[in-house]
């Protein structure tokens, strides 16, 4: 069964690192963790509107955390590194942020 595109891209990763790649046409996004690159390729250009040229994954690894005397994991998740095109016209979300 085909998923949606709003199930397979879940949020944006707002950090200082991801700002810095906007630069060069990289956006950073948490993905469905069984999405594949494929799949996130053709959901951000239908969500969004714009050309991509790569995707890179990664599964980041969940934390361990502690409060108090009890210890515990935050989740595991994936992040999709993608590259639009030279020719393609920015993400507007990201716009103001840079």
């Amino acid at each position: 069964m085909m998923k949606a595109p709003q199930d397979i891209i879940l949020k944006p990763v707002i950090t200082e690192r991801s700002m810095d790649n906007l630069q060069a046409g990289k956006y950073t996004f948490k993905v469905a963790n069984d999405a594949n690159k494929s799949e996130i390729k053709k959901a951000v250009e239908t969500l969004f509107g714009v050309e991509v040229a790569k995707v890179n994954t990664i599964s980041v690894k969940g934390k361990v955390k502690r409060v108090g005397r009890y210890v515990g994991t935050t989740s595991s998740w994936k992040k999709a590194i993608v590259t639009l095109t030279a020719d393609s016209k920015a993400i507007e979300f990201f716009e103001g942020m840079f």
